[in-house]
């Protein structure tokens, strides 16, 4: 995949101060159809968003010729605050999809996060009526209660490590199976919690739900 971005590196304003930010702006012209969020792992045990599995959902996506902006949570790299358990990271999610709706007015928006991003950014956009589509990458499901899902009839896709140290595959199948309206599942066969050698399989799984479901992305050539 060839990424053809500008790139914006920035502090957007968060309830608990300037949350340090990445937004990749297609180079062609035009409005996009849709827009990306993607939010990082837990910052209390190294998770940025510079993150390998958030690296490759963000470029998976700005190959499709999407908008995609990352930034650190509260607390975590030059980002200001302190870490609040999910609590007030929330609001930081929310902070970013206003930046997103604002530079791209009218836009849907895709909420992505891997991990502890996926808890909170999901949260956030089941309850958001500006996120068209959520994508759960590596669900923390052995120790976090994403019952909340069940409640949000927006389309889903969540990726799965069949070896997710902290999101075990039965977990996920029952908790998946239980929720309505449109969701899919797509579990990577011998990968770990971080993907380690299997990113492209994810990034694959991605890009297959989403031109599957809009017709005018395509890879950038």
């Amino acid at each position: 995949m060839r990424i053809a971005h500008d790139s914006q590196n920035f502090f957007l304003e968060g309830p608990a101060g300037r949350l340090e930010s990445i937004l990749w702006t297609p180079t062609r012209a035009g409005l996009p159809s849709l827009a990306a969020l993607v939010c990082h792992p837990h910052p209390l045990f190294g998770g940025t968003m510079h993150n390998k599995v958030v690296y490759n959902a963000a470029k998976t996506m700005d190959a499709l010729g999407i908008p995609v902006l990352r930034f650190n949570f509260r607390g975590t790299g030059l980002s200001t605050g302190t870490h609040d358990k999910g609590v007030g990271e929330q609001g930081d999610v929310e902070s970013a999809l206003d930046f997103l709706a604002d530079r791209f007015p009218r836009v849907p928006l895709i909420v992505a996060g891997f991990s502890f991003g996926s808890y909170v950014g999901l949260r956030v956009g089941c309850r958001d009526r500006r996120a068209l589509e959520l994508i759960g990458l590596g669900i923390p499901v052995n120790s976090t209660d994403f019952a909340f899902l069940r409640d949000c009839p927006k389309p889903k896709l969540f990726v799965q490590g069949s070896e997710d140290q902290f999101g075990a595959r039965d977990k996920v199948e029952q908790l998946v199976g239980r929720l309505t309206g449109e969701k899919e599942l797509v579990v990577v066969e011998n990968a770990d919690h971080f993907f380690a050698g299997h990113l492209d399989e994810l990034g694959a799984a991605m890009r297959s739900w989403l031109t599957r479901r809009h017709s005018d992305l395509h890879v950038l050539s």
